[in-house]
């Protein structure tokens, strides 16, 4: 094809599957006006023969180079992009298939630097896997911290679904951290140097997660380390809503340490978080409709909230040291 409209930017670390189900639903697209580019971040499991599967369907090309985390390797596939936007989702997202049929909608509507879009379970996935999804956006957990939803300028997209034009790239010069919270660091400068940046909520994503709750608590704990550092970087960057992980942890130590020492003050804490773990168990209910994803999203908040406080809790530690 002559030079595509949109340059998708992959990297992907020992996922070879889950990859080919993003390049599936990439092939499935509506509009094709892109090329992607997959960058295996020294893996040591090879996607090479996924990516040459489709090969017949896509304009496709597949780059190794050593690891050095998510930012590094988008970075090292802009400069092979031929697009005039970059778009960036993560190998473990599938996508719908009018996915590029509403971006191109939008920017025909609304002229961006950068936009993002949701994330959300999808029916295949497994129960848990869909709770994940759900508590991950919620607002009854963390969902709220990417920013408002209204108005340009105020979201701020995640690099699961994120996508900007060659200029705006050019003002960044990408993402400037190798692994956590680089693409928050990224939506912050975006905002400091005036780009419009807009959420297209037609333009979801499906977004897998982790497949246990142990790999979840990992994920999010330098979610919260993430944060930490982004801190550092940027003045201001950490708000008392970021603080709400650590508070939810530091609520749970001190149940049973109130138990003992005041059992009517314990009583009370340990009915306010099963009043609030009920809440959100009925609003997974409400949005899904499935009553084993509602029960399984309790114990995915608390993996959430837990995991993300005490990630923050070690970082901001080493910080006032």
């Amino acid at each position: 094809m002559s030079n595509p409209k949109y340059s998708i930017i992959v990297p992907v670390y020992n996922r070879p599957e889950e990859l080919g189900e993003l390049l599936q639903s990439l092939a499935d697209q509506t509009l094709r006006n892109f090329e992607v580019i997959v960058v295996e971040d020294g893996s040591t499991l090879s996607s090479e023969e996924v990516a040459n599967e489709f090969s017949d369907q896509l304009t496709i090309s597949y780059f190794t180079k050593p690891n050095t985390g998510p930012g590094p390797s988008r970075n090292f596939g802009f400069e092979k992009a031929k697009g005039d936007y970059f778009v960036i989702f993560d190998s473990d997202c599938i996508l719908p298939t009018t996915y590029f049929e509403s971006v191109d909608n939008f920017l025909k509507q609304q002229l961006v630097d950068a936009w993002g879009g949701p994330d959300q379970g999808h029916e295949k996935f497994t129960p848990l896997q869909q709770a994940m999804a759900y508590t991950m956006s919620s607002f009854f957990t963390t969902g709220g911290i990417r920013g408002s939803k209204k108005g340009i300028g105020n979201f701020q997209p995640r690099s699961y679904n994120m996508g900007f034009s060659r200029q705006a790239y050019e003002k960044t010069k990408g993402f400037h951290f190798d692994r956590f919270a680089e693409d928050i660091e990224l939506s912050i400068r975006m905002k400091k140097l005036g780009l419009r940046v807009a959420l297209i909520p037609q333009a979801f994503v499906f977004h897998k997660r982790r497949a246990t709750l142990s790999q979840f608590f990992r994920q999010v704990y330098n979610f919260g380390r993430g944060r930490v550092l982004v801190g550092k970087q940027h003045s201001g960057e950490v708000k008392w809503v970021h603080w709400f992980p650590f508070s939810f942890l530091l609520g749970l130590i001190l149940i049973p340490v109130l138990l003992l020492i005041n059992s009517k003050l314990g009583f009370f804490l340990l009915a306010g978080y099963i009043f609030y773990l009920l809440l959100i168990g009925l609003a997974a209910l409400f949005s899904t409709k499935s009553a084993v994803v509602a029960f399984l999203s309790i114990p995915a908040a608390i993996v959430q909230l837990v995991g993300y406080g005490a990630g923050f809790f070690d970082e901001m530690t080493k910080f006032l040291r």
